[in-house]
């Protein structure tokens, strides 16, 4: 349920801005919001407190953010606070982002190796991904998991290539523990 309600929330905001022609702007501020909730965590608490009013929760909510992020998304974090979804305004936030990312053609790549990658290996997979996805940019993520002895894992949003050794023998040990001889 907060899944839809994170991506109901957050995708009304992004049409918005789609149709004022201000995707860029909303995305920065999406950010800065992110951010000044993950380095506050009590901000969500109080958000969440019952024995803070409604009205005050408002007026903390305008008076943070108001004049520093635009009409727009502060009358949507009030109206999320007022709704009583502040406890999913991160993830409204991360849909936001999510959306306007697809939107201007950046994919969020995660790439797992069992060694780190060259930067000449990086410039090639990057180069390969831009051709076969149709994505404008990408913002890739490098880590190092010797789990995987070999290979590659790449996921972009909820689609995974899993190429690594360690599911290759996975795969075959399931297979062997369904031979019957």
């Amino acid at each position: 349920m907060a899944g839809s309600v994170s991506k109901t929330y957050g995708h009304a905001l992004f049409e918005l801005a789609a149709e004022q022609g201000t995707v860029d702007q909303l995305m920065a501020e999406a950010a800065v919001v992110r951010e000044v909730l993950a380095a506050n965590p009590d901000v969500l608490k109080l958000y969440a407190h019952p024995k803070v009013t409604p009205e005050e929760k408002q007026a903390f909510t305008e008076s943070v953010f108001g004049g520093r992020v635009g009409n727009d998304m502060t009358g949507f974090l009030v109206l999320a606070v007022r709704n009583g979804r502040s406890k999913e305004l991160p993830k409204m936030l991360d849909e936001i982002i999510r959306e306007a990312k697809e939107y201007k053609g950046i994919g969020c790549v995660e790439v797992k190796t069992p060694a780190e990658m060259s930067a000449a290996q990086r410039k090639r997979l990057e180069a390969r991904l831009l051709e076969t996805t149709g994505y404008r940019e990408l913002e890739t993520e490098y880590t190092v998991d010797p789990s995987l002895i070999g290979g590659i894992v790449i996921r972009i949003g909820d689609r995974v290539v899993d190429g690594s050794i360690r599911s290759q023998l996975d795969s075959m040990a399931r297979e062997l523990m369904q031979v019957t001889v």
